[in-house]
């Protein structure tokens, strides 16, 4: 490992988006087997919409404990390593063995559980590595930049998925499960070469035994104690603006994977396609919308901010939803089913990085990995909630009143988030700032009177 100065994180903004971008990509490669392509293959062979969707929920738990291990991903690191890339690495390497250990369940449709134990444990990791990523970004990337490198970000892990998805399920009819899993996890060994040779902050350790120091701008933002760091946790979450934003993200998250979780067993089981065929339309949806949210995400926010952004998208996945739901007779036009899964995603895309981009304009930086955690895990109950609810009212209701619901849904989500005061609670996270350092400075003043 070379020990020759190079451009930090903190440095340069080009340098971070390459790394985000990178990062992300990486994130979406397990997800879109786990996530879609294992869904769609046990729709392919005729597993219960009872056992996908339960698989689907089991999955997603660690997300929603997310919050166990932010506190001590707060309180804990390596600093001459930087605040968050001791972490960053710990989760691919997690990623990258787990990912190897599923390559080797044994008869994985006749052993879900054995399968949902070690999806759950790649997911696990990824949870490292998402507290972690999103931290950094909201530590060293100024606000005004916050958005566009959500936009990025949140696309390139579309496009990662959208590629994992159609490779995978391609790799899994052609060469079997274990083997399309061994190959999908190479990739994720050479994008934690990124991490590896970048640093945080200039001077900072490449690894524990290279030369470099703990940065003075990373020493600040260390929370002392835990009393310090529940305490400014609670501060910032009784905050009116904090719990609207709760609220909206867990329904908002729960109607988007209502409808990912419904679309391979509506198409599969009830319009007759191969999961092949829904994997190729699925993936080239979320590669479009990756693309789409990329670019157009990135605009939009860059000139109309983030709640323009998310109120828009609401209103035309309600009139997309509505349509598809009074729309029965052309459910059997391949087509026109092609052409709804290709705009809903590209719009979910454009939920998940204004949801993301807001969440992080309302994270006071201190203590953004608990915060930000905290909102996350909210984000993956409503995801896991969203996919049990499908498993639950599927019996009781048709396929046109399950996408109604799915509208409903969109419409709560969009009337918590419309509430949302951003500049408001920026003067409230300043005020919290300044109280802080000011408890710092009255302990330091005391402490100097009693030597």
């Amino acid at each position: 490992m070379t020990d020759k100065p190079l451009v930090s994180l903190s440095e340069n903004s080009t340098v971070r988006y390459f790394t985000f971008i990178a990062l992300y990509f990486s994130q979406g490669i397990p997800e879109g087997i786990t996530l879609f392509a294992i869904p769609a293959w046990m729709a392919m062979n005729g597993k219960s919409t009872t056992e996908i969707a339960g698989y689907s929920a089991i999955i997603l738990i660690p997300f929603s404990l997310k919050i166990l291990l932010a506190p001590f991903m707060e309180k804990y690191t390596y600093l001459p390593m930087g605040r968050r890339r001791p972490w960053l690495l710990f989760g691919q390497l997690g990623i990258l063995c787990s990912l190897i250990a599923l390559s080797f369940v044994p008869n994985p449709l006749d052993n879900i559980f054995m399968l949902s134990s070690v999806v759950l444990c790649v997911h696990v990791f990824i949870m490292f590595q998402d507290i972690a990523t999103d931290s950094l970004v909201i530590d060293i990337v100024p606000l005004e930049q916050q958005g566009r490198a959500n936009s990025f970000m949140w696309g390139s892990k579309a496009i990662g998925t959208s590629i994992s998805l159609f490779i995978g399920s391609w790799l899994i009819n052609t060469l079997g499960f274990g083997s399309a899993v061994l190959i999908m996890s190479t990739s994720v060994l050479l994008i934690m070469l990124v991490p590896l040779c970048l640093r945080e902050r200039k001077g900072e350790k490449l690894m524990p035994w290279s030369a470099g120091q703990t940065s003075p701008d990373a020493a600040l933002l260390v929370v002392d104690s835990w009393g310090k760091l529940f305490k400014s946790f609670k501060q910032v979450m009784i905050l009116p603006n904090t719990l609207l934003l709760l609220a909206g993200v867990f329904v908002v998250m729960a109607a988007t994977h209502f409808a990912r979780t419904l679309l391979p067993i509506f198409t599969i089981q009830e319009l007759g396609w191969t999961n092949i065929s829904y994997s190729k339309v699925f993936s080239t949806a979320s590669l479009v919308g990756g693309i789409v949210g990329m670019i157009v995400g990135a605009i939009i926010i860059q000139r109309f901010g983030v709640k323009r952004l998310l109120q828009g998208t609401f209103l035309l996945i309600v009139l997309l939803g509505t349509t598809m739901a009074l729309s029965i007779p052309l459910w059997k036009n391949s087509d026109y089913i092609t052409t709804f899964i290709v705009i809903l995603c590209c719009l979910i895309t454009f939920v998940y990085i204004g949801v993301l981009a807001l969440a992080m304009q309302l994270c006071w930086k201190r203590i953004s990995a608990l915060q930000f955690t905290f909102c996350m895990t909210i984000f993956n109950a409503g995801l896991a909630s969203g996919a049990a609810l499908l498993g639950i009212l599927r019996p009781y209701f048709n396929w046109q009143m399950l996408f109604v619901i799915f509208v409903l849904m969109i419409i709560l989500a969009s009337l918590l988030i419309e509430r949302i005061k951003t500049e408001r609670h920026a003067k409230q996270l300043e005020k919290l700032e300044n109280d802080y350092l000011k408890t710092l400075e009255a302990d330091a003043n005391g402490f100097a009177k009693k030597i």
